[in-house]
């Protein structure tokens, strides 16, 4: 392979921008991973704190007591809302980011393959080069052998 070829540096940056969006990608599934916690945390404490106040239905629940359950439901609801729409606009991104490591990786190949055909051209120059040379030693050594005979 010839180290000049200009390719080889168009490898080295392609290399490089995919490594860059691998990261990118593989944090994006991280942060995604971390929304879908939060959201299963509050949906437990969701359920805990329904199962808490269910036990405490046949007790004598005053109606203030009653609107702040219902109120603080409401609140956790909402925050439960708003981590889904999170857990949504990670999964975006993080789909972005996929699609944006496979075109690099894709680019990278290209590359490659590009100087993969490149060295194979050259190996078989090269071949021919090299049969040509026995051809023409050949070619002589049967002169050669012949001006000797006579």
């Amino acid at each position: 392979m010839i180290a000049k070829d200009p390719l080889f540096t168009v490898l080295k940056l392609a290399t490089e921008a995919e490594e860059q969006a691998s990261l990118q990608f593989r944090s994006a599934t991280m942060d995604v991973q971390k929304a879908q916690s939060q959201l299963d945390a509050l949906n437990q404490y969701r359920l805990d704190y329904m199962t808490q106040m269910k036990a405490k239905v046949g007790t004598n629940l005053t109606s203030s007591q009653y609107q702040q359950f219902h109120k603080f439901i409401a609140q956790i609801d909402q925050a439960v809302s708003q981590q889904v729409l999170a857990v949504k606009e990670t999964e975006k991104i993080k789909e972005h980011r996929q699609k944006n490591w496979l075109e690099k990786q894709q680019k990278r190949k290209a590359v490659e393959s590009l100087l993969d055909k490149k060295a194979l051209k050259r190996q078989q120059a090269e071949a021919k080069s090299e049969q040509k040379l026995f051809d023409e030693f050949a070619v002589q050594q049967y002169f050669r052998n012949k001006q000797l005979q006579k």
